[in-house]
C-alpha cells in the first residue's frame, strides 16, 4: 500500500471513530434516569420527556416533567419522581386521572408546563400542571393540581383550579406554597398563569387547605408569561415573569396572602439572541429565594456580547420584589467564547441567606453558537456561588454533547423544554434535565423521522453537586481560558450514553 493509500485509510479510519463519538451523548458525571416515556399512543414522539421541575423539602426531593412530547403542543401525560433520599435513590410513576392515557384514564387529551410545590402545613405535595383539549388545534382547558398526602410516594387524582370558559386559553403555569411557620399566610399555596386567549392576561389563583379549593385573586391587567412566584418569610409572594413579549423580566407582590397583587415592577429588559439550530427556547426567567428573602432571578440575554452574538446568563436580586439589583454576568466563560447560554435552572440553598447563599445553575449551552440543526452540539452545564452571587466557581459539563437531531420538535422548534431545573437536599444541589441519546428504528437516526425510537429521558447528577472551593472569579468577570485539556468543558474520562 502506498503513501497516500494509507492516509487515506488512517483519514477514513479517523471519520468514523469522529462518526461513532457523535452518536452518543458523553455523561461527564455519573448520571441517573429518573423517567423514561412508557406510552405507546399514537401521535406522541416516543419516548421523549421534556420540561422538568423539582423542589426539595429536607431529604426529599419531587420531580415533574412532560411524557410523550407532541409536535403541536403538550404530552401524552405527566410524570413524577422522588428520591426520599437526598437524590441517591429515587421511584418514579404518572400522574393518574389526568389526561386519556393516565391509569385511570382523565378527560383531557393532554398535559403540558408541570411545576412542583410542597405545602409544609398540610403536609401535601403538589404537581400543577395545564390540562389540554383537542388534536390539531390544541388549548389551555384547566389549570390543574394533583396532590400527594404520603411524601410524593402516590398521587391523586386531579383537582381543578380554574377551568377555562369562553375564550379563555390558559398557558405557563406555576405553583408555590409558604412554608414558613411564622408567616401569617402559613399554609397559603399560590398558582400563576396566563390566558393567551385573551392577550396573555395574567391570573393568580390561592388556597388554604392543601390545595382542595382555589380562589381567583385580583390582579393588575397585564400581558404576561412564563411566572415564577415565591414567598418571602414575611409571607409576601413576590414573582418574577416575562411582560409577555421577551422584551422586559418585571415583578408582582402580594402582602395580604395573595389576595391582591400590585405591579409591575421593572426588572430589566431583556436583550435576546435566539439560538441556532431551530432549538426551542427563549429568555423565560427562573427564580428561586434565599432563607432570609431576598429573591434571585436568571434569564438568557446578550447585552454583554457584542453584536448580541451569543447569551450569556444574566441575574437580578431582590428583597421586597419592587426594587432590584443591576444585572450581572454570571462568568461561565467570556464575552468573545462563541458559547451560547440558555435554559437555565436555578436553585438556592434555603438553610443560607444573604451574603454566604448557596446558589447553583443548570443549564444549556452550545460552546460553538453559529451552527446548524445537524451541527449543534447541545450540553448540560453547572456552575455555583457561595456568597449570593458575588463570585462563581468553575462550570461544570455535566452531559454532552448531544445532536439536536435526536431531540422531539415541535411547532416552535427541537425541544429539551422551556426551563428545566435544580434543588438543593443537605447541602448539595440535583439538577434534573432532559438528555438525549441516538434514536434507532430510521435510516436518518432522527427523532423526527417517521416511526423512529426517540431516546430522550430525565436524569439527573447521581450524586449532589457541591459547592467549589476555590477558582471563583467576581460575578461579571471573564474567566480566563486554560490549557487545552484541562478546561471545565473538555470532558473528564467521559461514559459512553
Amino acid at each position: 500500500m502506498d503513501r497516500s493509500a494509507r492516509l487515506r485509510l488512517l483519514v477514513a479510519a479517523a471519520a468514523v471513530v469522529a462518526l461513532a463519538t457523535a452518536l452518543t451523548a458523553a455523561a461527564n458525571v455519573a448520571l441517573t434516569v429518573i423517567s423514561t416515556d412508557p406510552y405507546k399512543n399514537i401521535g406522541s414522539q416516543h419516548a421523549t420527556e421534556v420540561e422538568p421541575d423539582s423542589l426539595s423539602a429536607g431529604s426529599t426531593i419531587v420531580t415533574a416533567v412532560q411524557v410523550g412530547r407532541y409536535y403541536n403542543g403538550g404530552s401524552s401525560n405527566i410524570g413524577w419522581g422522588r428520591s426520599a433520599n437526598g437524590g441517591t435513590t429515587w421511584t418514579h410513576g404518572f400522574l393518574p386521572g389526568l389526561t386519556v392515557n393516565s391509569s385511570p384514564p382523565g378527560s383531557y387529551s393532554r398535559a403540558s408546563d408541570p411545576s412542583v410545590a410542597y405545602d409544609a402545613k398540610h403536609n401535601v405535595w403538589m404537581v400543577n400542571s395545564l390540562a389540554l383539549v383537542g388534536q390539531n388545534t390544541v388549548s389551555g382547558a384547566a389549570a390543574v393540581v394533583n396532590r400527594s398526602t404520603d411524601g410524593g410516594a402516590t398521587w391523586g387524582n386531579p383537582v381543578t383550579v380554574h377551568a377555562a370558559s369562553g375564550g379563555e386559553d390558559l398557558d405557563k403555569n406555576w405553583i408555590v406554597c409558604d412554608d414558613t411557620a411564622a408567616s401569617p399566610f402559613y399554609g397559603n399555596c399560590y398558582v400563576e398563569f396566563d390566558d393567551a386567549g385573551n392577550g396573555n392576561l395574567l391570573e393568580m389563583y390561592r388556597s388554604s387547605d392543601g390545595g382542595l379549593t382555589w380562589t381567583a385573586s385580583v390582579v393588575p391587567p397585564a400581558s404576561v408569561i412564563g411566572g415564577q412566584p415565591l414567598v418571602q418569610p414575611s409571607g409576601h409572594v413576590v414573582m418574577p415573569i416575562d411582560d409577555g413579549n421577551e422584551g422586559s423580566v418585571e415583578s408582582f407582590v402580594s402582602v395580604d396572602g395573595g389576595a391582591t397583587y400590585t405591579g409591575p415592577f421593572a426588572v430589566a429588559g431583556i436583550s435576546s439572541h435566539r439560538e441556532s439550530g431551530n432549538l426551542r427556547s427563549g429568555p423565560l426567567p427562573s427564580a428561586e429565594i434565599d432563607g432570609a428573602g431576598t429573591v434571585y432571578v436568571v434569564w438568557d440575554d446578550c447585552r454583554f456580547r457584542t453584536n448580541c452574538s451569543t447569551n450569556d446568563i444574566v441575574m437580578s436580586t431582590s428583597t421586597d420584589g419592587v426594587q432590584w439589583s443591576p444585572v450581572t454576568r454570571i462568568p461561565i466563560g467570556t464575552t468573545t467564547d462563541g458559547h451560547d447560554n440558555f435554559l437555565p435552572g436555578l436553585a438556592v440553598d434555603k438553610a443560607t441567606s444573604g451574603s454566604t447563599a448557596h446558589v447553583g445553575l443548570v443549564y444549556y449551552f452550545y460552546t460553538q453558537s453559529n451552527c446548524t440543526l445537524f451541527s449543534c452540539q447541545l450540553d448540560v452545564g453547572f456552575v455555583s456561588s457561595q456568597n449570593g452571587g458575588a463570585s462563581w466557581g468553575a462550570p461544570i459539563q455535566l452531559v454532552g454533547p448531544m445532536s439536536l437531531r435526536w431531540l422531539p420538535n415541535t411547532n416552535q422548534g427541537r425541544m429539551v423544554g422551556d426551563y428545566m431545573s435544580a434543588s438543593f437536599a443537605a447541602g448539595k444541589a440535583h439538577g434534573v434535565f432532559a438528555v438525549a441519546t441516538l434514536p434507532t428504528g430510521t435510516v436518518s437516526r432522527d427523532c423526527a423521522s417517521a416511526s423512529p425510537n426517540c431516546h430522550q429521558a430525565l436524569e439527573t447528577n447521581a450524586a449532589g453537586l457541591t459547592l467549589p472551593a476555590g477558582g471563583e472569579v467576581p460575578a461579571g468577570g471573564d474567566r480566563v481560558a486554560v490549557a487545552p485539556g484541562s478546561s471545565p468543558f473538555s470532558p473528564a474520562p467521559a461514559t459512553a450514553r
